[in-house]
């Protein structure tokens, strides 16, 4: 966890640097040659990070899976150039150097035969970054990674979102942000504004005044305010517009257009679709506006509905870990598809469960010195279908070749944009609600699904042998035990209650082939 402390000194430091990062925009000359040069130096940026991050510094949870392996840094160093950094990587996974998500999260002990020893996600921090902006993960069993993003890593994910809108042509659209108050938003923010002028509006799904709201979602707001001023930059302030009734957003977009420009929303896929859908039904036109979507899985007929308002969409598949791990592609491809931007990570797949991954896992290494975490072959829990055929789109041309699609989590259950956080899930599911209406723990069941309108909805299923039961006092009570806490629990529940995501249904959970129950059920 980051303490408050460590809060209070990266708040200050991040109002005391956001000025200087905005005097100083990055222009598209400075990121052509920038990321042309990552792309030259990745394996003397990755032996670098290696040597310094892992090798010397001993409290790397990676030293003691290395030396399992019996890799010392000069054999690591004789892998990669002889094999290149994928080459290598792929070569250590083999003799289980590599972390899975339930280990870098801490929820199990990293264990391989002959070697068992427990990891907080602390122990992964870069520590030769200084911290910014205090940033948590979402995460499905666990309270989620507490880390701390530095402005210069921003800057690095900025020079390639820069390079990413010119090969889109939209260096001139006018930017706005539709999300969840928090420190995601916070970098977006600053991203955009690091090479082209600052966002127009900032919409927000909830109030971040609202009532059991943790006071750091206003105070960020007004740092980066006050930052921005001091640069001579004037960031918008955060306006409340809820995922149910998003025709204030529509209708800026539709005033864009009419004036001869071309509007374009940063937000996730749930809340785009639900935008253009309410656009439609209201008779506004959005043909020309751009989309950038992220959070969750892009599917054809959310495409579809985005498109058949007039958008064109392109997908933006972040980890908060670790930043931008990949944009989308500008051909016909997979509703989902992104160009893997390899000038800031590297990234293997297991190729059997035999190492007790699952087949087309993704595998990522930092190679970026500015990374807030050092990460070594370490699942974030996605799987991916990986393509190397020429495409020959704008993107492609960037020189990211390699493709991604089709990307899932085994693990993670998100809607409205919002990760799932399971240690809090499952306890209402076997404790909460059993205590107050009767049943078991295996009579309740929380399912997510995408309908035939590409919309995502959420269905608790609870079982008739429960009883007569209020299933708006079930849906109450789920939203409110999963809403309690000081982080970003109150924010999901809010979104879930706005978006009216949630639905109570009275039938048997769904079990699985195997014959499980599991507590959250995702149904594709």
């Amino acid at each position: 966890m980051i303490s408050a402390l460590s809060s209070s000194l990266a708040g200050a430091r991040f109002s005391w640097s956001v000025p200087r990062f905005l005097r100083h925009p990055v222009t598209l000359m400075e990121a052509r040659a920038a990321v042309g040069r990552r792309r030259e130096r990745r394996e003397v940026d990755f032996l670098d990070i290696a040597r310094r991050g892992i090798y010397e510094n001993p409290a790397s949870p990676y030293r003691r899976l290395l030396a399992l392996a019996g890799c010392e840094y000069g054999d690591l160093e004789r892998l990669v150039r002889r094999d290149g950094v994928e080459g290598a990587m792929l070569a250590l996974l083999r003799r289980g150097v590599y972390v899975t998500v339930e280990e870098f999260k801490g929820r199990r002990p990293i264990a391989r035969p002959g070697l068992t020893y427990e990891v907080g996600p602390e122990a992964f921090q870069n520590p030769r970054t200084i911290g910014h902006v205090p940033a948590q993960s979402g995460g499905s069993r666990s309270p989620g990674t507490a880390i701390l993003m530095n402005l210069d890593f921003i800057r690095d994910c900025a020079m390639d979102t820069l390079l990413l809108f010119h090969a889109r042509g939209g260096l001139g659209w006018h930017m706005a942000q539709w999300q969840v108050p928090g420190s995601g938003v916070i970098a977006r923010l600053l991203e955009y504004a690091s090479f082209g002028p600052v966002p127009e509006r900032w919409f927000s799904h909830i109030d971040p005044a609202a009532p059991g709201i943790h006071p750091r979602y206003r105070w960020s707001a007004r740092l980066l305010r006050m930052g921005g001023r001091l640069a001579g930059r004037h960031f918008p302030r955060p306006e409340h517009v809820s995922v149910d009734a998003p025709l204030p957003i529509a209708r800026w977009m539709a005033s864009v257009l009419e004036a001869g420009g071309t509007p374009h929303l940063h937000t996730f896929v749930s809340s785009a679709v639900r935008l253009c859908r309410a656009a439609g039904g209201a008779g506004i036109d959005l043909r020309g506006a751009k989309f950038m979507v992220t959070g969750e899985p892009l599917t054809r007929t959310q495409r579809a509905v985005i498109e058949d308002a007039g958008g064109e969409v392109t997908v933006r598949y972040g980890i908060v870990e670790c930043g931008v791990v990949g944009f989308g592609c500008l051909g016909r491809g997979e509703a989902d598809e992104v160009h893997f931007v390899d000038d800031l990570h590297a990234l293997v797949q297991s190729d059997s469960d035999g190492i007790g991954l699952p087949p087309r896992t993704l595998l990522l290494s930092s190679l970026r010195p500015a990374a807030p975490l050092i990460l070594l072959n370490v699942s974030m829990g996605d799987q991916a279908v990986a393509e190397s055929a020429p495409c020959a789109c704008p993107v492609e041309a960037i020189g990211w070749t390699r493709r991604l699609h089709t990307i899932r989590s085994r693990e993670k259950l998100t809607a409205g944009g919002m990760t799932f956080l399971d240690v809090a899930v499952v306890r209402v599911l076997e404790e909460v609600l059993p205590a107050r209406f009767g049943g078991h723990s295996t009579d309740y069941q929380l399912v997510e699904e995408h309908g035939g309108d590409g919309a995502l909805r959420l269905r608790l299923l609870v079982h008739p042998r429960v009883g007569v039961v209020d299933e708006s006092a079930v849906s109450e009570a789920f939203l409110s035990a999963v809403g309690t806490g000081a982080g970003a629990e109150p924010v999901m529940s809010l979104v879930w209650r706005d978006a009216r995501l949630f639905r109570v249904e009275r039938r048997p959970p769904l079990v699985t082939a195997s014959g499980k129950i599991l507590h959250l059920h995702v149904q594709r």
